[in-house]
């Protein structure tokens, strides 16, 4: 009987343990498909068998539709992931867009969306993901083409889900797809004044996503941060952002610290490829493993079963962390 209690217990240690355990993939967001042996191998240890990877950018420039920064392919390049076609649109795309423009744009991207497939002969799954930060001006434009995109690609339609959209669903309305992928940065600008980090802030994405368990849309995946930058400030307290530095730049003879995660510039010159000025400030922002334990122990009250997608896959993140 004893025995029996024990291996109980042991079952619903393993079981609790299996519930928490969540299988992990990696957003691609640079423009060309190349991967360094610190890459590939993270991403061969991926148990999700998708790289979620970001073929162009759609923006209106002089009132026309134009891709931006389309993906290109180093020779060397090699997956067994299938890769899931992803296409950021800007808001400003779609405003005053007609019935028209929502059908060519439709046309135009599942278009350049294969013939990238073709050209660079990659191994495509049946999705295309739409990353779009759609406004309650725009909701149902973007609503409208994501029901063309889906008419004309045959294609398994899906799209990313901000914030402040699960918040305020009322306002921006509920996207006509069956799965979403929660995106759980950027909780605020890192160009305004803040002690706050602007990547992530668990107690606001806490109260953004009180009440995640009554959204419509129950297939829900949760894309995760691990980049970082460094928030440069000049003496009239204005902002740039200098991308993947991390707390350990920070230990150079000609910045003086003021905490872990800010210096001040003791002498002009270059730095990570800027020029920086004596008394300019630099705050590094970077994500712990603490904070991403957090939001996901947060998220499992809220979503029965997830997937994690970290990011973005670069040499410079995935270095030293544990996945």
């Amino acid at each position: 009987m004893k025995i029996l209690k024990i291996l109980w217990i042991l079952f619903f240690i393993v079981s609790c343990g299996e519930k928490e355990n969540h299988p992990y993939t990696f957003y691609y967001w640079k423009t060309n498909l190349k991967l360094d042996q610190e890459e590939k191998k993270v991403l061969d240890h991926a148990p999700v068998p998708f790289l979620y990877t970001r073929f162009f950018d759609v923006d209106k420039v002089g009132g026309k539709f134009q891709p931006v920064a389309v993906i290109t392919k180093d020779k060397s390049f090699q997956t067994d992931k299938q890769i899931v076609p992803t296409v950021f649109i800007t808001n400003q795309t779609l405003l005053g867009i007609s019935r028209e423009e929502i059908r060519f744009l439709a046309e135009s991207i599942h278009h350049l969306v294969q013939k990238k497939a073709e050209e660079y002969h990659l191994k495509i799954n049946n999705e295309i993901q739409i990353d779009c930060d759609w406004t309650a001006g725009t909701r149902d434009d973007y609503f409208k083409f994501l029901k063309e995109l889906k008419k004309i690609s045959g294609k398994e339609i899906t799209c990313t889900l901000r914030l402040h959209q699960v918040k305020d669903k009322k306002q921006t309305g509920i996207p006509p797809v069956d799965k979403v992928y929660l995106m759980c940065y950027s909780t605020s600008s890192p160009l305004e004044k803040s002690d706050k980090n602007s990547i992530l802030d668990v107690n606001i994405l806490k109260s953004y996503l009180s009440k995640m368990e009554d959204y419509p849309v129950k297939k829900i995946e949760v894309a995760l941060p691990i980049y970082s930058w460094g928030i440069i400030t000049n003496h009239l307290g204005k902002h740039k952002l200098i991308n993947a530095l991390s707390k350990k730049d920070l230990n150079n003879p000609n910045f003086k610290k003021m905490s872990d995660f800010e210096a001040e510039v003791l002498k002009d010159g270059f730095y990570f490829g800027n020029y920086l000025n004596k008394g300019f400030t630099i705050k590094v922002e970077e994500i712990s493993k603490e904070q991403l334990e957090d939001v996901t122990r947060f998220l499992q009250k809220k979503i029965p079963y997830f997937n994690i997608i970290y990011y973005q896959l670069d040499s410079k993140f995935v270095l030293d962390r544990k996945f």
